[in-house]
């Protein structure tokens, strides 16, 4: 028998991952070239080169036991201060090594900064469409997630209704910028505008109510725009990042979270935050990969790979008669469906071998997902074949 809290993720399995598996279906019954499959954020840039050398370098010049080896349950000091000073340059920040915690990718990082803070039944405010695994992170520590509902038009965060939702009870609050599923970026007069509804609630109620910048897509950014830094705009904000998208290395399970001095209760919070990843399981975060981070910390994916997929799938689709805005960041495109019922649409696209995701799995029915971290051959293919789903649909 398995336990009640796990009944519903086994009656409703993600359904990102159940894309992905029939996609898999799909390539070996007709061949990996005619499947068109946009479900999955897996990068399809390989890491830099840099970062296949390091860890050849490391494995022959470094000690076995070192480097396979346990460390603080924080991470390497060394690492921890390697990226703190990165972080420094590029925004001016003034972090140190005990602010940082490294975690297995950007989710544990997100778990155990909700099991640091998180008394049962407190809430934790969220922005539709959101990447839906919030929830069950939330429900691990026994909060309440609260949704604000989506503005549509933009896809910046609803602040009037977010001001509303704020109660004594709420703990805190997840933003994603650059957005998955929508691409946008969160613009700095927003982030100023969602601070100063914080600052406002935490005195009004007297309590303290956390910012968890969750920014895996980070370096993912197009055209010049400007991605706020979220400590700088507000003393109770913690950032979660991950190296899946920037580096290419999903696999490798390896990010960080920073708990800045200015954070209420911030010794205290980074070191509940430290042993929460000891008691959660993880124990520490991957040790190779850690000193690969250190070795690699400035590089970059190629993020004109993905810009010549947004532009070539923005625009053909747009052409086709699909409805969506240009994305910002990111790599995903939310295509506002063409029949209220998007599930129905995204079952007719597999009538073509196109797999997208239906956009209520981010709470935001009535759009589809579209991740263009694929192969630019791909896209270029695909279009004929959303070509004859757009004529399906009578968008021609």
């Amino acid at each position: 028998m398995i336990s009640e809290k796990m009944k519903p993720f086994v009656k409703n399995n993600s359904a990102i991952r159940i894309m992905f598996e029939e996609g898999n279906r799909l390539r070996q019954q007709y061949g990996p070239e005619n499947v068109f499959d946009f479900s999955l954020g897996n990068p399809s840039v390989p890491a830099p080169d840099s970062v296949r050398q390091a860890i050849i370098d490391l494995v022959n010049e470094t000690e076995p036991t070192v480097i396979h080896g346990y460390m603080n349950n924080a991470g390497f000091e060394d690492v921890r201060q390697t990226i703190a000073e990165s972080l420094n340059r590029r925004f001016g920040t003034t972090f140190a090594a005990k602010n940082l915690i490294m975690t297995v990718g950007a989710a544990s990082g997100l778990n155990i900064t909700l099991k640091a803070i998180l008394n049962p039944g407190e809430e934790v405010i969220v922005f539709a469409p959101y990447f839906l695994e919030y929830g069950a992170y939330v429900r691990n520590y026994d909060g309440v997630l609260v949704e604000v509902t989506p503005d549509t038009s933009t896809f910046q965060p609803n602040l009037a209704e977010f001001a509303e939702k704020i109660t004594p009870k709420t703990r805190a609050v997840i933003v994603n910028t650059p957005h998955n599923p929508t691409g946008v970026v969160y613009s700095e007069e927003t982030i100023k505008k969602l601070a100063a509804i914080l600052e406002e609630k935490q005195k009004e109620f007297g309590t303290v109510i956390y910012l968890i910048s969750d920014e895996p897509y980070r370096e993912l950014a197009y055209d010049g725009v400007f991605v706020p830094y979220l400590t700088k705009y507000y003393a109770n904000t913690i950032v979660g990042y991950s190296y899946s998208k920037s580096l290419s290395l999903p696999g490798e399970r390896i990010g960080y979270v920073v708990i800045p001095d200015e954070a209420d209760g911030a010794d205290e919070l980074i070191q509940a935050t430290t042993i929460a990843n000891r008691v959660s399981g993880a124990v520490n975060a991957p040790s190779l990969m850690q000193k690969v981070i250190a070795r690699c910390v400035d590089e970059k994916t190629d993020v004109a790979a993905y810009d010549k997929n947004r532009q070539a799938l923005y625009n053909g689709l747009k052409e086709l008669g699909f409805e969506c805005i240009k994305p910002e960041g990111a790599f995903y495109l939310f295509v506002k469906s063409p029949v209220p019922d998007e599930k129905e649409f995204v079952n007719a696209g597999k009538k073509y071998n196109i797999l997208m995701v239906p956009g209520s799995s981010f709470a935001c029915p009535g759009y589809m997902r579209l991740a263009y971290c694929v192969a630019y051959e791909t896209i270029v293919n695909a279009l004929p074949q959303f070509r004859k789903l757009a004529e399906e649909y009578h968008l021609l």
